[in-house]
């Protein structure tokens, strides 16, 4: 398991420095991804609904809130990926893949830093998915 030290408030941080960096880039991913949100509520609350008596362009209209409210259901999901990411350094599991215990690669965890598997797992996952996928014929 990943080595931690304690700071002087009493709570847990990486030994590895290089879990700062990780952690600077989740908080920074999260402060974004909030930003963004509150850019869209607040265009949502100054824009006028409006009515449009051309069936193709009310048809256009809801494509593309549909469209929006697929956006920001990926972004609630990224949101909490990123908050269980930042628990895991806080408590010290994080780095370590949920289905081998084995020590997840630095470059993996630097470019998706939400992960929770190491390449090996998350092949076979994605192997026994396909498999899964053939087998239901779809």
């Amino acid at each position: 398991m990943i080595e931690q030290k304690k700071k002087d408030d009493g709570l847990k941080e990486p030994a590895d420095p290089q879990f700062e960096q990780i952690r600077k880039l989740l908080e920074e991913q999260k402060a974004q991804i909030l930003r963004e949100a509150g850019r869209v509520v607040e265009s949502g609350i100054n824009t006028p609904h409006e009515l449009f008596p051309d069936p193709t362009d009310m048809a256009t209209r809801e494509e593309l809130e549909a469209f929006s409210l697929r956006l920001k259901e990926r972004e609630k999901n990224l949101l909490r990926k990123i908050d269980l990411a930042l628990e895991r350094l806080q408590d010290g599991t994080f780095g370590i893949c949920e289905t081998c215990g084995e020590p997840i690669e630095e470059r993996r965890l630097l470019a998706r830093p939400v992960t929770t598997l190491c390449i090996a797992c998350k092949t076979d996952q994605e192997n026994q998915e396909k498999r899964d996928r053939i087998s239901r014929g779809a």
